[in-house]
């Protein structure tokens, strides 16, 4: 969403308002990032992609033994290529496979193991915090059940994991703070079987994910709708955490966060990403889980109430998703091809969105953690106090301070910030707290700066040592 983010007060506060306190923003900017959101290569995306459907089906209960057909091959040569890139800077990925056994279910009704490989890129000051970019191996055809006809995948989705594994080559260049997961996750198409996996694998070890951005089908510019399109992504994110409890939804209907999730949040800090960082592309916001009906790789980390999203094209071609490979004619006499062929995928849009990733995910590693225990007071005053922790400093070497943000209730995009320096209270004089939504985000010294955090269980990304406040 292309939108003016103004870091004043308006101009309904009188200036003696602040004229006690203004401190020095640092940089509005990161020179990094210009570099990042240009960085991705076609070439090098169009070459996964080929690879990844050069291995016939990567269906989850395909093949596991043939080095050339079949998931088992698919992920091997994914972790491969993990290494391969960890190898290049000197061994800054660990890179592991995160396997769990699933039976008895609708679309696995064997046992069957669902293997996941993950390369994890250490933060050099906050490695406990992490910020995970994902896409998903297997493929299917018209019949979910099918595991041996050929099913390429082309754009749903090996597109997302090209995208994941050239986003690992551009940023393993660089180091930051907190730590980038890059995700190629297994058994999406039978039931969001590898996501879980990992998710429960997050919870159990403790991490404190701040971000999961869930790339699914990056590839298609021309959708069904005639349309052609290769400006827009769409960024998917849910309202109120599943997981809120019923005292913290007793609190939101007070105090507002419906549209305001850690999840939302981390929407707009992609929206302002690419408006900044990529060129020619928009980003449009979706207020809702996931497209209608559908399901993603992005929704068992929400369900286990972590900051998730899916990035996606905007508009989809449905003769190329989940279709055995065919040409039909219709009842106008138009021949039709069907399948997810790699005739399908448009290599500079997949780089454009791997580009939007990377910043993303370059930019919150950079920062400072979210701030933790936001809280809001202002009823019956005319001024709005915030008030939020600071973390220990070895986990924030690079913080500078604070910035508080607020918009009008039904403006989607934050639209008024003021830097307030490195205090962990502020006042806002003459700014009603019926009237606005507010939320605060942490700033570093180079410019980076972390997503936005509204008051209350409702808005928050976890606190500094654990995975909720």
């Amino acid at each position: 969403m292309r939108c003016l983010l103004i870091v004043v007060l308006s101009a309904c506060i009188a200036p003696s308002a602040l004229a006690a306190e203004a401190p020095t923003a640092p940089p509005a900017t990161q020179a990094l990032l210009y570099e990042i959101g240009t960085a991705p290569s076609a070439a090098r995306i169009e070459a996964d992609v080929r690879k990844l459907v050069s291995f016939g089906t990567r269906h989850t209960l395909s093949d596991t033994k043939s080095d050339t057909r079949g998931i088992g091959a698919a992920r091997r040569w994914i972790h491969a290529e993990f290494e391969r890139i960890s190898a290049q800077c000197g061994g800054c990925l660990e890179v592991i496979d995160v396997s769990g056994t699933i039976s008895d279910e609708a679309r696995i009704p064997e046992p069957t193991e669902v293997v996941s490989v993950l390369a994890i890129q250490r933060g050099t000051a906050d490695p406990g915090r992490y910020v995970i970019m994902s896409g998903d191996i297997d493929s299917r055809v018209s019949d979910v059940m099918d595991a041996t006809s050929d099913s390429p995948g082309a754009n749903d989705n090996a597109s997302g994991v090209a995208g994941t594994l050239e986003a690992a080559r551009i940023l393993s260049k660089h180091k930051f703070p907190g730590s980038i997961v890059y995700a190629a996750l297994s058994g999406e198409e039978q039931g969001l079987f590898g996501g879980r996996i990992v998710a429960e694998k997050a919870k159990a070890d403790g991490w404190r994910i701040e971000a999961v951005l869930n790339n699914d089908m990056i590839g298609n510019i021309a959708g069904l709708n005639g349309v052609v399109d290769n400006s827009t992504a769409r960024v998917f994110a849910e309202g109120t955490r599943v997981t809120e409890t019923p005292d913290e939804a007793r609190q939101r209907r007070f105090t507002g966060g419906e549209v305001d999730s850690p999840s939302r949040n981390l929407a707009r800090y992609i929206d302002r990403m690419a408006d900044l960082y990529v060129p020619n592309l928009d980003v449009m916001m979706v207020y809702r889980l996931d497209r209608f009906g559908r399901g993603g790789h992005h929704r068992p980390f929400n369900d286990l109430g972590y900051p998730a999203v899916r990035v996606m094209e905007t508009n989809e071609n449905y003769h190329r998703q989940h279709q055995d490979l065919r040409t039909e004619t219709d009842s106008q006499g138009q021949r039709i091809a069907y399948g997810d062929v790699i005739e399908g995928v448009d290599f500079d849009y997949v780089a454009k969105l791997t580009a939007l990733n990377a910043v993303s995910l370059a930019g919150m590693a950079s920062a400072p953690p979210p701030p933790a225990g936001v809280t809001i007071e202002g009823a019956v005053t005319a001024d709005t106090m915030l008030k939020w922790a600071r973390p220990p400093a070895a986990q924030a070497p690079n913080l500078a301070g604070y910035r508080i943000h607020w918009r009008l209730t039904t403006q989607p995009q934050w639209t008024h910030s003021v830097y307030v320096g490195n205090v962990t209270q502020h006042t806002l004089k003459n700014v009603v707290i019926d009237n606005y939504f507010f939320g605060v985000s942490a700033v570093g010294k180079d410019g980076s700066e972390s997503p936005v955090v509204f008051p209350g269980a409702a808005g928050s990304f976890g606190g500094y040592g654990t995975t909720r406040d």
